[in-house]
């Protein structure tokens, strides 16, 4: 299933404690639906103390959120609906709905 999203993209938070934000996604997970997002729905994780570790402690790690509940942005920096084009050669670009402009590089070429 094609994603309106990808690893790289600028998005803004639609829902939850960080509604508003902009940030890059670092991760998508497509067998859960969710996506980790730089800075977003961050949560202190404890560390056991090991070999390589021995303090152990807490450090603070991005945990994933819903797909659903990220927008990529446009280049005015405003949340958009993402539409697929073909082109004439068989590949496909995502584009803004809000300003036509494309999104991220082309994706691959559709299997005939």
């Amino acid at each position: 299933m094609a994603r309106h999203v990808r690893k790289g993209d600028e998005v803004k938070v639609n829902a939850g404690s960080d509604k508003g934000k902009i940030a890059k996604i670092l991760r998508v997970i497509p067998e859960q639906d969710r996506v980790i997002v730089e800075g977003v729905n961050v949560r202190k994780k404890h560390l056991k103390p090991t070999q390589t570790n021995p303090q152990g402690g807490t450090i603070e790690k991005e945990m994933p959120i819903h797909i659903s509940n990220v927008q990529p942005v446009d280049g005015n920096k405003k949340a958009t609906r993402v539409r697929f084009v073909k082109k004439d050669d068989g590949s496909k670009i995502r584009v803004a709905a809000s300003t036509g402009e494309q999104i991220g590089p082309e994706l691959k070429k559709a299997k005939k």
